[in-house]
């Protein structure tokens, strides 16, 4: 069963027990999809209410780009854990010749590199979440203002989040200037990132 699919009781379970996956990227990638949750839900509570009319351009155009975001963020809870699945089985691949020690060898590099690419992903996604949430400030229902703050918050916990997941991955990265990119452009996204957040949060609270 796809994690995304479980009961939050069942998801809970699986995530405090000793089982490596689902870890710190799928959770990360929940995180921003919850984000984005929230972010549509002020969308919802802004459209079609006549004393809101000056907001409903700027909410439209939010939810248009915010459920593409959310579906990707979805997506990338179980595609996490199955590139760490496929870093894993590649471990376990054997080892005895020449031949299955290069095959092994081949399979991990692949595998960390995709390992790399989900959480980069979720990191550019939650990134254009926030970038998302800042059109909605001060353009959307007010009475969802906390709802918008807590959004920002969990859109940030998916960037640094991920951020940690490409991190750990980059000195299994056999491309070296893949490795360097994946590093230069991800902290650019951190830093962008905890700015942004940092205003909107202000933002967000002086308005409550």
């Amino acid at each position: 069963m796809k994690l995304i699919d479980m009961r939050v009781t069942d998801y809970l379970d699986v995530l405090k027990s000793d089982a490596p996956a689902p870890g710190g990227g799928s959770v990360s990638a929940l995180a921003g999809a919850q984000g984005m949750g929230l972010l549509l839900m002020v969308c919802d509570l802004t459209l079609g209410k006549e004393k809101f009319a000056e907001y409903q351009e700027v909410c439209a155009q939010a939810k248009t780009e915010g459920q593409q975001l959310f579906q990707e963020l979805r997506e990338a809870v179980d595609k996490d854990t199955e590139a760490f699945n496929l870093v894993s089985a590649a471990f376990k691949m054997p080892k005895g010749t020449d031949q299955e020690k290069a095959e092994r060898s081949a399979a991990i590099a692949a595998g960390t590199l995709v390992a790399t690419e989900v959480p980069f992903r979720s990191m550019e996604l939650a990134y254009d979440g926030l970038l998302t949430a800042q059109k909605l400030i001060g353009y959307s229902n007010p009475n969802a203002a906390s709802d918008l703050g807590v959004a920002v918050l969990n859109l940030m916990a998916c960037v640094k989040g991920a951020w940690l997941n490409v991190k750990i991955n980059l000195p299994g990265v056999k491309d070296l200037a893949a490795a360097a990119d994946f590093q230069e452009k991800g902290q650019k996204i951190v830093s962008e990132a905890e700015f942004l957040e940092k205003e909107l949060y202000k933002q967000i609270e002086q308005a409550l």
